[in-house]
């Protein structure tokens, strides 16, 4: 019977700042069941049910799962400090998880705003002594509000120096077979200028996903633009001409009007 003193499970709930279903649970699972009985048969908390309870809410604070509290408040002290160690020992698996990641949080942001997570040095490194650290900040510049710019620097963020070498020298492998195919008078359209065409696709797609129709807008690009061209006729003389029309011969072969491609 009730003194008077004693808790419904609202008010318990209130008190302890967590609902009625929770202690509902913690009753079924007899974890923490109220002990009074009233005359009409509606069951309530005690001072002592109160302090068990106020025990598992700190408990349950700290992370620990409802089967090592019922361990802590209705074991030993020894078995207590068990449980406390292992709990010790997870949050401090989970802070450092969190640790990292932040850093690959910042590591994002830092791509987002800058293009690339390598310092100069490392950029120069990777890209070669001609690199300029000032090009990535422009490409945002003009890049920046664009789904590719985004899909490349959710790229650029999991990539060190050496991913940036190995790519690097894959777009170096890939400019040296074209200057050789081009040498070889290799007509764009031909079967080994479209595998060229297709290999120059797959090694882009590495910034961000390239369609046929993008290609072709980069191979306009590649011709029109001062300093792509300069590159693509540094590695030989013609090559970003040459390379813009094996673009338009691959898009046409697949159905696509060089002149009606657009930036996807």
């Amino acid at each position: 019977m009730s003194d008077g003193s004693d808790l419904s499970v609202g008010q318990a709930a209130r008190r302890l700042g967590v609902t009625v279903r929770t202690l509902h649970h913690w009753d079924e699972i007899e974890l923490a069941k109220p002990s009074v009985r009233e005359d009409s048969g509606y069951r309530r908390y005690s001072g002592a049910d109160m302090e068990r309870l106020q025990r598992i809410v700190v408990y349950r604070e700290l992370g620990i799962g409802l089967e090592d509290i019922r361990i802590i408040v209705d074991g030993s002290a020894l078995e207590a400090a068990d449980v406390l160690r292992t709990q010790r020992a997870r949050l401090g698996e989970r802070i450092e998880e969190l640790r990292r990641r932040g850093e690959d949080v910042e590591r994002m942001i830092d791509a987002y705003e800058n293009g690339l997570t390598l310092t100069v040095r490392e950029q120069v490194e990777a890209f070669g002594p001609e690199w300029d650290p000032r090009w990535p900040l422009q490409a945002r510049e003009r890049y920046g509000d664009t789904g590719q710019w985004q899909q490349y620097a959710e790229r650029a963020a999991k990539r060190d120096a050496a991913d940036w070498t190995r790519i690097v020298q894959t777009v170096s492998a890939l400019d040296a077979e074209l200057a050789v195919a081009m040498d070889a008078d290799a007509e764009p359209g031909s079967e080994r200028a479209n595998a060229l065409v297709d290999r120059h696709r797959e090694v882009f797609s590495q910034y961000f996903p390239l369609t046929r129709s993008m290609q072709v807008c980069l191979g306009r690009m590649y011709e029109a633009d001062p300093a792509f061209t300069a590159h693509y006729d540094g590695v030989r003389p013609g090559l970003a001409a040459w390379l813009r029309r094996a673009i338009d011969a691959r898009a046409r072969s697949e159905g696509l009007d060089p002149d009606t491609a657009r930036w996807e």
